[in-house]
């Protein structure tokens, strides 16, 4: 029987909420500052084009790190405590998000600065790579009966606020400064502050205590010597599908809430209207909101009737509204009418970010369920997160943007059919 939030559920889902908010802050933070980032630490010369695209292929590195990081701090994590590796990722995080507010650029270094760059992002990506599945594993097995959805919807809505709040640090810092300003070191400012946003969350996860799940598990000497040979041996369906329902998490969040806000410009520009950056960060603002929105109702009705229906039905939703969107954008449709279709994408687009968690959770046992997770969601995302960028930014600048609205609606279809397949051959292990 479903019981309420007690005081300590709650104190536990917000320390790990915003812990997990300011950290991906941390992450974000480097895509709204791209264009500078371009300028600052590739050759001058560059055709716009190549410049634009060397620092969404530096962004995209920090995804292709993700799986070193997840691998191994799910390994110790099954094996010895979530919160030591709660705490490691965060710790990891830090430094190299202060360390790129503070490093010289091109002018200074030369071909050292990208070099440099680089190596950050994969570092940043090592320890994004432990957070998400140790955040969704440790809420989990934190939640309340009956709320288990719920709570993984809360905090994945608060790590997708901090897209948020690096949206709103980025209209504050171009709203005070003149681009020449933020060009000439203002844009360090933001990478500084997720530093002392990091420190911020490092205290806070101090007053958090191990699961009751792994207590249990240790007591009972239940834990997996080899967690991945495990669920190599034992569950290689369960991790392909949480790839694909993984890759669906990439489209929505990368293409959808990061990218197209860069791009949705140029399309206007094509039409002759001029849309101003604060009006994009003002769209991007609001799609998030809606979209953490959507995690939380999406959540709620999960733990009503089931996840593989509510998946099924906001998936069917997401295609359809995705693709119109996309058609309204670039066939010259009305302002009001794209901004609308947007932001009802937006709050759709929850089919990704609480979809992956809430069927990875659902299939996999205790005491694999954080290197099951950790396994599938860091290698799709790696490999999906890495392509999409690339790839979004060639279909927009070089060949038809139309293009990646059919790639969007697949990744709908792909939900569709992973909630299907759950339907016919799985169970929800925690029912």
């Amino acid at each position: 029987m479903a019981r309420s939030f007690s005081r300590s559920d709650i104190r536990i889902l917000g320390l790990s909420s915003l812990g997990g908010m300011l950290e991906f802050y941390d992450f974000i933070i480097f895509v709204f500052f791209a264009s500078y980032i371009s300028l600052l630490f590739f050759p001058t010369d560059l055709d716009p084009f190549w410049a634009i695209f060397n620092t969404y292929g530096t962004f995209a590195a920090g995804y292709l790190a993700r799986p070193l990081g997840g691998i191994i701090m799910a390994h110790f994590g099954d094996k010895n405590g979530r919160k030591n590796m709660f705490m490691l990722s965060i710790l990891l995080m830090v430094i190299p998000t202060f360390l790129l507010g503070i490093m010289p650029t091109f002018e200074s270094i030369g071909y050292l600065a990208p070099i440099i760059l680089v190596i950050i992002r994969i570092l940043q990506g090592i320890a994004i790579g432990g957070e998400l599945p140790g955040a969704w594993v440790f809420v989990s097995e934190h939640a309340p009966r009956g709320k288990l959805y719920t709570s993984v919807s809360v905090l994945t809505a608060a790590v997708v606020a901090g897209i948020l709040l690096g949206s709103f640090v980025t209209m504050i810092v171009k709203d005070i400064w003149s681009d020449n300003e933020i060009r000439d070191g203002m844009w360090r400012l933001p990478f500084i502050l997720g530093g002392v946003f990091g420190i911020i969350s490092i205290y806070l996860r101090r007053y958090l205590s191990e699961t009751p799940v792994f207590k249990e598990m240790q007591e009972r000497n239940e834990l997996d010597k080899i967690p991945l040979k495990s669920v190599f041996k034992f569950h290689k369906i369960d991790s392909i599908a949480s790839m694909l329902i993984t890759w669906v998490l990439t489209g929505c969040i990368v293409v959808l809430i990061l990218l197209m806000p860069n791009f949705m410009p140029k399309a206007f520009n094509a039409d002759g209207v001029e849309l101003g950056r604060l009006t994009t960060i003002y769209m991007q603002m609001g799609a998030i909101v809606l979209l953490c929105f959507g995690c939380f109702i999406y959540g709620r009705l999960s733990d009503k009737y089931g996840i593989a229906k509510t998946t099924l039905v906001l998936a069917l939703l997401f295609s359809i509204s995705v693709y119109a969107y996309f058609d309204a954008l670039y066939s010259g449709a009305s302002f009001e009418m794209v901004l609308g279709l947007y932001l009802l994408s937006g709050l759709l687009a929850c089919v990704g970010p609480c979809g992956a968690p809430f069927l990875m959770i659902a299939i996999f046992p205790n005491k694999l369920r954080f290197s099951g997770i950790s396994f599938a969601y860091n290698i799709a995302y790696a490999i999906a997160g890495g392509v999409t960028t690339p790839f979004a930014t060639a279909m927009v600048f070089k060949f038809d943007p139309m293009y990646l609205a059919y790639y969007m609606v697949v990744l709908g279809f792909i939900a569709v059919g992973c909630s299907i397949w759950f339907m016919l051959r799985r169970k929800d292990l925690n029912i």
